[in-house]
């Protein structure tokens, strides 16, 4: 098992070199260089017939492992140095895109800091609405948190209260926001999210490297966030550098969500009775949740259920009542 690097021999392609994954049969990529050293390399996919047959070799490293993991496949070379590395996939413009990176590259963006483990705003036990449509959810480990999957209408994770859907967060890493931004469907998404009392969107990347694209003009992307933060100043735009950054920040604006909510309305009852309503009376009704998670309730709470099929209207009644 070899990972192989030769000469693309298409003169007219900006990516000067042809790499060779032995995984399902061979994975053929177009890339910018022969190592991630300083920086990332796209990786364009192609097909395994764009493989010469009879290739100017550049590169030839025996593979100590070679094994796909999510979205993610990881390599280990023979060797000494610059031996470990990751193929990163995504979606970017409705094609394929990967990205080759090594420890070093990964390194550049990654703060080196530990995440507290302190509650979110003095909050016991938050729970958090996952999108049911999320490919790799944060799973909150560490912190006080329970996850329940139900389809949002707007946002990746959100916060339920009085059955209202009083805040979400949006996700995003860096290809998905430039591909969302191209195709206007970032545009969208920020207004479904603006009709929310409280919403934000996180990027997991930093803010300057969107100016280190080369598939698309930075001013472009950098301009059209710009028009996004003034014609929805109220959905904050937060670049977090990492993954786990933006976990951790997309829990504690939860959880400062969570305690403002609950001091809302008990506020304005007793300093401005005559406003009436607020934010929380125009926030839209919370997901109903799957069955599943209704027949786990309902059994926890010795109510006989079927293993399978339609719940009864009296059990739904039940369920409702108690998270009244």
């Amino acid at each position: 098992m070899e990972l192989l690097i030769a000469v693309n021999p298409d003169k007219d392609s900006k990516l000067p070199f042809l790499l060779l994954v032995p995984l399902s049969g061979g994975l053929v990529f177009r890339t910018s260089g022969t190592w991630p050293r300083t920086k990332a390399l796209y990786c364009h996919p192609v097909s395994v017939e764009d493989w010469p047959d009879d290739p100017e070799i550049v590169e030839q490293v025996a593979l100590r492992s070679c094994v796909r993991r999510g979205a993610a496949i990881d390599l280990v070379l023979d060797r000494g140095r610059e031996n470990r590395s990751q193929l990163v996939f995504t979606v970017a413009r409705g094609r394929d895109m990967v990205f080759w990176q090594s420890p070093r590259t990964r390194k550049q963006a990654r703060p080196n800091v530990r995440t507290p483990t302190a509650r979110a705003a003095g909050v016991s036990d938050l729970q958090i609405i996952v999108d049911s449509r999320e490919q790799y959810p944060y799973r909150f480990t560490g912190q006080q948190v329970t996850t329940v999957t139900r389809a949002l209408p707007c946002g990746d994770y959100g916060l339920e209260l009085d059955g209202r859907l009083v805040a979400s967060v949006e996700r995003k890493s860096l290809s998905d926001l430039v591909s969302s931004l191209a195709g206007a469907t970032l545009r969208y998404a920020v207004g479904d999210l603006a009709a929310l009392p409280r919403a934000a969107v996180v990027v997991e990347d930093r803010y300057s490297a969107l100016f280190k694209l080369d598939r698309v003009r930075p001013a472009v992307i950098a301009d059209g966030l710009a028009e996004l933060q003034v014609r929805w100043p109220n959905v904050p735009l937060v670049f977090c550098e990492t993954r786990q950054l933006s976990e951790e920040w997309t829990y504690r604006f939860l959880g400062a969500a969570y305690t403002w909510a609950q001091a809302e309305r008990a506020t304005i009852a007793r300093i401005a009775p005559h406003i009436g309503t607020t934010d929380l009376d125009q926030a839209p009704t919370a997901p109903e949740p799957s069955t599943a998670e209704v027949r786990a309730w309902a059994r926890a709470n010795s109510l006989a259920v079927p293993d399978r099929g339609k719940l009864r209207p009296e059990i739904w009644d039940a369920w409702r009542a108690a998270h009244r």
